[in-house]
Parts: C-alpha cells; sequence; structure tokens
C-alpha cells in the first residue's frame, strides 16, 4: 500500500498529547511499533549476546537482524556498518583509529554541527595533521559544492569531511559531486548525513561516500546511531577491539559492545514503516516549508538563513531565521507564552557556522524543524502565532 501521511500520525504516540513537536531535528517522536518492540525485547529477551540456551538464541536473532536491516536501509554491507550511542561518538571511535601519516592535510568545513568537527580535530592533533577550513560565502548560497572545494585539494589531502545536510541551513549538498572531487585528489571523505536522515532515502554507495553516519533518534527510533565505512576505507581504520575478539567486521573494529541491545533490535521496525515513503514524505514536507517560508518571505524584518525557496530539491523543512529588533531567545519565549508549539532559539551546535560565517548574535537563530508527521494545520497555526508575537 502506498505510504499514508495522514494516516502515520496514528503510529506515533507522542502526537497524542497537548503538543506541537516543531523541533524534530533535535530529536524525532519514536514510532509505536519501535517502542512496542523495546518493551518486548525487556520483558522476554534481554540477556547477553552469544548464549546458546533458548532465550539466548531469541536474542542473538533480534540483534542480528537489527543489524542486517540498519545495513540494508542505507545499501551497505553487514560488515561496513557499526551502531552505537550517538554519531558524535562513533566518530570520536572513528577518528581515535584512523591511520595516516604526520603531515598529512585533512580538510573540515565551517558548516557543521561540531559533531563533524571536533572528532577530526583530536585526530589531527593525535596524529599531527595539517587541518584547512572549507567555508562557503553567501555569493555561493552558503552550500559545500565542488567548485569551493577544489582550491583546497591536494596530493597532501588524506580525508574530508562534511554535512550532507545543515542543521542550520536545512541545505542539501551533493555529496556525490563532492565525493568525486575528492576521490580524484585521492582523499577520503566523511559526511554527517544526521540532518539529511529524517527527510531523504539514504543510499551510500549511489553517494559514493567512505564514512556516513546518522542518529536513529532523529529518524523515528530510538537514541543510537550508525556508522557506515566502505570495505577500501576500512583498512584505515586500526581495530580498537580487545586482543583476542575477531577483527573482520566494522562493529569489531569499533563497537565497544555500545550497540545498545533493544535499540538495535528495533530498527526493523523503522526500516519497514519507510520503505517506499519518501517521495510522499518528500511532496508532504514540501507543501509544509512552503507555508512558513511563504510567510517569513512577506517580511522585510525577518532574514532567513539559507535558501529561501520552498523547492524540495534544494532543501529540507529545517528553516532557521532572524528577526530585526528580537533575539530569538526572546522570540521562542514569548511562543512558548501563548501556544503549545515546541520550537527553539540557538546555535544548535553549528557555533562556527553562526559565529564565524553568518555573524550571528548570542542568542543564534529561532529553528523551525519540521518533520512528515507535522500537519499544514499547524504549520499554518504556527504563523498565526509569529503573526501575534512578532512587532
Amino acid at each position: 500500500m502506498p505510504f499514508d501521511i495522514t494516516k502515520s500520525r496514528e503510529r506515533f504516540p507522542a502526537l497524542r498529547q497537548d503538543q506541537v513537536f516543531l523541533d524534530n531535528a533535535g530529536g524525532s517522536q519514536a514510532l509505536g511499533d519501535v517502542i512496542d518492540s523495546m518493551t518486548a525485547y525487556l520483558s522476554k529477551t534481554n540477556v547477553q549476546l552469544g548464549a546458546s540456551y533458548h532465550t539466548g538464541t531469541q536474542s542473538n536473532t533480534k540483534y542480528e537482524e537489527g543489524y542486517q536491516a540498519a545495513a540494508r536501509y542505507i545499501n551497505a554491507g553487514r560488515d561496513e556498518i557499526v551502531i552505537g550511542a550517538s554519531t558524535t561518538q562513533l566518530f570520536m571511535n572513528l577518528a581515535s583509529a584512523l591511520q595516516f601519516k604526520e603531515g598529512d592535510e585533512i580538510i573540515l568545513s565551517k558548516m557543521e554541527h561540531e559533531t563533524n568537527v571536533k572528532p577530526w580535530l583530536f585526530m589531527a592533533e593525535r596524529l599531527k595533521l595539517k587541518v584547512k577550513w572549507w567555508v562557503s560565502s553567501k555569493e555561493d548560497g552558503l552550500k559545500l559544492t565542488p567548485k569551493n572545494l577544489k582550491p583546497l585539494l591536494s596530493p597532501d589531502v588524506k580525508f574530508v569531511a562534511c554535512t550532507h545536510v545543515s542543521n542550520i541551513l536545512g541545505s542539501i549538498h551533493d555529496v556525490r559531486a563532492i565525493a568525486d572531487v575528492v576521490h580524484e585528489a585521492g582523499a577520503l571523505l566523511c559526511v554527517d548525513g544526521v540532518s539529511f536522515a529524517p527527510h531523504r532515502q539514504i543510499d551510500v554507495k549511489a553517494f559514493g561516500v567512505d564514512f556516513y553516519s546518522f542518529s536513529w533518534y532523529k529518524v523515528y527510533g530510538p537514541h543510537v546511531a550508525v556508522l557506515y565505512a566502505s570495505h577500501s576505507a576500512q583498512k584505515y581504520v586500526k581495530p580498537l577491539a580487545h586482543f583476542f575478539n575477531p577483527t573482520e567486521t566494522l562493529e569489531d573494529k569499533l563497537g565497544f559492545a555500545a550497540s545498545n541491545y533493544e535499540c538495535v533490535q528495533s530498527i526493523p521496525q523503522i526500516t519497514k514503516y519507510l520503505d517506499g515513503a519518501f517521495n510522499a514524505i518528500t511532496e508532504h514536507e514540501g507543501k509544509l516549508q512552503k507555508i512558513l517560508l511563504d510567510f517569513l518571505n512577506s517580511r522585510s524584518d525577518i532574514t532567513i538563513l539559507g535558501s529561501n525557496s520552498p523547492d524540495s530539491r534544494h532543501r529540507v523543512p529545517t528553516i532557521s531565521f532572524t528577526v530585526k529588533g528580537v533575539n530569538s531567545k526572546q522570540l521562542v519565549a514569548e511562543a512558548e507564552k501563548i501556544s503549545n508549539y515546541g520550537f527553539r532559539w540557538g546555535h544548535f551546535y553549528s557555533k562556527r557556522l553562526c559565529d564565524e560565517v553568518l555573524g550571528l548574535e548570542p542568542q543564534g537563530v529561532t529553528r523551525v524543524s519540521m518533520v512528515h508527521y507535522n500537519t499544514e494545520d499547524e504549520i499554518h497555526g504556527l504563523v498565526e502565532i509569529l503573526k501575534k508575537i512578532m512587532p
């Protein structure tokens, strides 16, 4: 059956309460099937992996089914993924394991959530690597592109990191085109897919990336994340496992027994729910962002950070803005006084972007982040609230 946007709301228990959730880029609500699955696992099969007795084999099977579903979902091999606590933690694990030569160069972006910066600065310090900074100007539409990357590339560059979608700007970067120029230069590409994953299908092979990570708690699931590393890229990864353990898979190399059992085994519920859904999701989310962007564009005192176009080919419905004469913290506080709408202010861990690229005040932006279970009525309601609280 085709994915039914209207009926999808019925699948999320949290949506039955008196709260409008518009902070979804910080974390989406959990699918009811995920909640039920985790409850059932903890109630009946919560034992240590590896046992041969009956309940142990059930637990082993459920855990493995979770890994297999996660790998299929992103078009990766089972041995090319590891599941852990968060994207930040998985990148820190990877940064501890990657091996380059002293003096090699890496390129980092200032358009990022700090998740995709700090681990690599840690790696650069550990290995004595040179760091180059990749910045997109407002003239470039604040987009990371092969054109503004190429001047930084050289034979000495061995690693490049960038985001797929900015968690402030909502802009979708062409990671396939970026991957092609990175590989032409002989380097590896690592992509933070956290803000892309709730809105579009992921195919790491089509993207051409070497490393890719996102968090399932932004994709209607529990608080765990997945990291992909291609077979070819794994030769740069030194296993961090106990000396007596196998080191064949990425989980072997970087897992640290951190693949939370009840969370991992719930992943098939997410992938089943999203199977064949993204065309409908993209169309619906395009309608949501158009409602809000049309209002924001109509006001001369509002600055939209990122594209002001509702075209779903170029952005997702994570929309940040500032209002002249009103700081972002104050705006959110006023909305909370008169409504049950939940959205937020701040830099959202993209502090280099907010401070150094956008030159914003300490309160940062007001951010409204929508997903497919939000309704057009909710966004029309938000517009009315904003009209009331703005000068």
